[in-house]
Parts: structure tokens; sequence; C-alpha cells
């Protein structure tokens, strides 16, 4: 089953969610490029001078984190870990990132007063270093790529992805072993757990449905729905679903395991093997592999992991990333290729 201007660009090295919060933060730099005072000293009409404290002005800057990324969908959270002041007269401060994927710690700076959040301080006096550009992966090639694409059903960003790859699966998956497999834990609740598993059964017992079918529940959020107007078996498709429950021990799982993200095991073995550590990742013959989400990008992703690529291989297919979410297939214009679940 199952990026032209130079298309292989869409073909990227996969990036930790770390460096993302990371590159994403650096943004707000610009802000502080705009303000003429580094200090932080604000002077009010008394002319009196207000600075706060290193631990005052450090929470201040960790609750505007903290509502960054509640407000962007990140479940990520943030401790301070201590608080300080610089030879230069600005606070320094450490933080703790913990998410499902691990923790991490990242150094900050404050204005003190607290206004000016700086998520890099700069060394003026330095040379600028030599920027290097990494190199582009090499996709394994094969007669045949074996193709895995893991997601939540559910995932605003794995929905994103599934968008895109329907055109590929229906172009390609003749030529091309493409799989949709699942991340071995779950964020978005049952109606994601028995989504998962319907997918996986339908895949499994109605295969040449099955791109109908995710076309159709990418667009509509209607499963029973979507297997009437695509003439899926539903008795067929329940008795796969109670018999994969019962082999995997989902619902079980689900209801006795007390995590917050609890395990989803129908894939979890190839899940671990891989490495996978969120909805959507990409491994094309074994390794893993950063697209933009359009359609076009993940056929010149397959493409290039063929040792004869077949004619198909020459079909342009939209450029236009997906929206993440529910809804029409390639109406395009979204400006994000890296969120994940």
């Amino acid at each position: 089953m199952a990026e032209k201007s130079e298309k292989k660009e869409g073909i990227k090295i996969r990036i930790s969610p770390w460096a993302i919060s990371t590159l994403i933060l650096l943004v707000i730099l610009a802000i502080f490029l705009a303000y003429p005072s580094m200090t932080g000293r604000v002077i009010s009409t008394d002319g009196a001078v207000s600075t706060l404290s290193a631990g005052e002005a450090a929470n201040k800057a960790v609750d505007w984190i903290s509502n960054y990324y509640e407000m962007v969908g990140a479940d990520i959270e943030i401790t301070l870990v201590n608080a300080s002041e610089t030879e230069n007269g600005i606070y320094q401060f450490t933080v703790k990132l913990s998410s499902i994927q691990g923790e991490v710690e990242r150094t900050y700076y404050v204005t003190r007063d607290g206004k000016l959040f700086l998520p890099e301080a700069i060394e003026t006096e330095e040379t600028i270093p030599e920027q290097q550009t990494p190199e582009t992966p090499e996709v394994p090639r094969s007669d045949r790529p074996e193709v895995h694409a893991f997601v939540m059903s559910y995932c605003p960003y794995g929905l994103q992805f599934m968008k895109a790859y329907v055109p590929v699966i229906e172009l390609l998956g003749d030529k091309a072993d493409l799989e949709l497999n699942f991340v071995h834990y779950l964020m978005h609740g049952e109606r994601e757990m028995t989504e998962n598993t319907r997918l996986y059964c339908i895949q499994k017992e109605e295969n040449d449905k099955f791109t109908d079918y995710l076309r159709c529940f990418v667009e509509n959020d209607d499963p029973e729905g979507c297997m009437s107007d695509t003439g899926i078996d539903k008795n067929k498709i329940e008795t796969c679903m109670q018999e994969t429950d019962e082999e995997f021990e989902i619902t079980k799982t689900f209801e006795e395991s007390g995590e917050t993200y609890p395990p989803y095991n129908v894939d979890a073995e190839l899940s671990q093997e891989y490495g996978v550590s969120g909805s959507p990742t990409f491994v094309i013959n074994g390794q893993i592999i950063s697209v933009t989400r359009s359609a076009d990008a993940i056929k010149e992703a397959v493409c290039s992991a063929f040792n004869t690529p077949p004619e198909e291989c020459e079909t342009e297919l939209s450029t236009t990333a997906e929206q993440p979410g529910i809804g029409p297939i390639a109406a395009g214009g979204s400006a994000s290729s890296s969120g994940q679940c």
C-alpha cells in the first residue's frame, strides 16, 4: 500500500521537538531588538526605577512561556530551576521542559522588569560563526519501498499527514508497500482508540476499500457513514475489531493503565523498533524522514526510495501543505509541517 523547482527540498532531517520549541521561541528575540533598553529599567512618571528580583522576573517569563505552549497546543510542562543576575545587568534563568518524550533543561534571559523575555543572549563582540548547511540524508533504496506512516487517528498533525498521504497511496499503492500504522500510545481518548483499531482492521480486511475510507474519514470524521459509502462489510470489521482488542488487550490496557497517555499496542513493537516518538512519524525503508506535508513532497520522498522509479513518479500532485485536522484534502494553506502530537 499505502515535493519540482527542486522537490528534494521537501526531504529533511527529522528535527527534535525540543529544537523546534527553541526555534519558535527565538522568533521572539526580534521583539527585544525593537526596544532601545536592554537593562529592563523602567522610569515612572516620578522618575523612580521599577526592578524585580531575579526570581520574580523569571517567573513572569515562565508564565508567558507556559501560556505560549498552551496556546499552540504543545503538551510541555515548564518548571523554573534557578535564576540569577548576569554581569551585563539582565537576569538569566534555567527551566526544565517536560513532555511525553522526556525532560530537558534550557537557559533563557529576561530583563530586570520582567517585561522582555529573551530566548538567547548573543555576544555582539564575538565573530559570527560560519553557518553550515546540514546534509540531506539519502533515502535507502529498494525495488519495492517499505513505507510506514505512524499516526494517531485524531491528532491534528496526524490528520494533516494522512490527508497528504491519501493521494500518494492512490498513485503508488501498487508499486510500493504503503502502510498506515499507529503510535504506541494514545493522546485523544477512547474515540482515538476505537478509530485506530477500525483503521487497522479496514486496512487488513478490506484493503481494496481502505484508501477510499481513509479519504472519507479525514475529510468528514464520519466512520459509520464512510463505511457505508465505501461498501465496507461492517460485520467483518466489527469482528476484526473485537478480535484485535482481545489480542492486544486494547480496552483492558486503556482502562487499567492509569497513565496520562495510555499504551496502544497494535503496532507498538514496530513503533518502538523505529524510535517513533510522535504523530506523524514517516519511515521509508527503515529510516525516519521529515517532509513537507503535501502530497507531492511525500510522493517525491517515496519515489526517491526506488531503485528504478516507476512512471507514476512523474505525476505531479498537490504541492501545498495540508491543513491540520479534519477537512477537505488539497484545501492547502497551512504554514506548518512540523507539528506533532
